[in-house]
């Protein structure tokens, strides 16, 4: 019989671990951290994610900054609204919501970030201090994921890991990350992707799996051998007659035929989604806390 990983259980009980520390803070003497969040335009998406952000950050006793621009924002008004929170010092971490409309280069946005205050963890100091293993705020879903292989104290030294999918936001990055030595770690990986020959063979060998290629229901149970833990990226919205949204959340995992063969699981929704919210909230505390320099 599967065990369920609970994302929602262990992303609250971490909010509660971070509200403990952010008292004992302030009790003696420190500022709260602040977070501040910019968002463009009003894709759907992106805003249920912000005011799940501004929603934690109350949780965890931050003080939190929402600053909007409309859709036609020009490149030159949002770097320097990135310049500002740079300089701002009672600003610990701050993020620029993505996707930003086609017109501002996404990649100039970031680099434009100053790395310490970079809790998204995208900039390129950031992603090659990981790659390294020096100290650095780890992208929110990697992160994420290992804390809940951490919590639920699965074994990754020696293992087998296959990451589906090569994305500079997932795949690459905690591919890195479960070779690295240390716990959770140690691991065998192999990146799998749209060009991969044999997918299926090399699924069968795994003994842990990271999907999160964004294709709904793409692993199946006779993909996946006997044991087999697994953790599920992916978050397609799909529509659906048994909502009242007239939408369903599904994984990149056939759950129900799938679960049965494993050992440890996350489902769709309420299992790494949640973690890559609260893994924004730790990389605040650290920024509050000068940890990152």
């Amino acid at each position: 019989m599967y065990k369920l990983i609970d994302g929602k259980a262990i992303s609250n009980q971490i909010k509660l671990e971070i509200a403990e520390e952010v008292e004992k803070m302030v009790s003696a003497g420190a500022k709260r951290p602040h977070l501040a969040v910019i968002i463009v335009g009003h894709d759907g998406g992106s805003e249920s994610y912000v005011a799940g952000k501004v929603k934690d950050c109350g949780d965890c006793g931050f003080t939190s900054t929402l600053i909007r621009f409309e859709e036609d924002v020009t490149e030159d008004v949002l770097l320097a609204e990135v310049d500002k929170l740079n300089k701002d010092e009672d600003v610990d971490g701050f993020i620029v919501q993505l996707p930003v409309p086609k017109h501002i280069s996404e990649q100039k946005i970031i680099e434009a970030i100053d790395y310490r205050k970079d809790v998204d963890g995208f900039h390129p100091i950031n992603v090659g201090r990981m790659s390294i293993g020096l100290p650095c705020y780890v992208s929110a879903t990697p992160s994420g994921i290992l804390e809940l292989l951490k919590r639920y104290e699965i074994e990754t030294s020696g293992k087998n890991c296959v990451v589906i999918g090569r994305s500079n936001i997932v795949g690459k990055p905690i591919a890195s990350l479960m070779m690295q030595k240390g716990y959770p770690g140690d691991a065998t990986v192999t990146v799998c992707h749209s060009r991969t020959k044999n997918l299926k063979e090399i699924c069968l060998q795994a003994d842990i799996i990271i999907a999160a290629l964004g294709q709904p229901e793409f692993l199946k149970a006779d993909m996946v051998k006997d044991g087999v833990v697994i953790i599920d990226v992916g978050t397609t919205r799909v529509p659906s007659t048994e909502t009242k949204s007239g939408f369903k959340l599904k994984g990149d995992v056939a759950f129900d035929e799938v679960a049965p063969k494993c050992s440890y699981i996350t489902p769709v929704p309420g299992g790494v989604g949640l973690m890559t919210r609260v893994a924004l909230m730790k990389n605040t505390l650290l920024a509050a806390k000068g940890e990152i320099y």
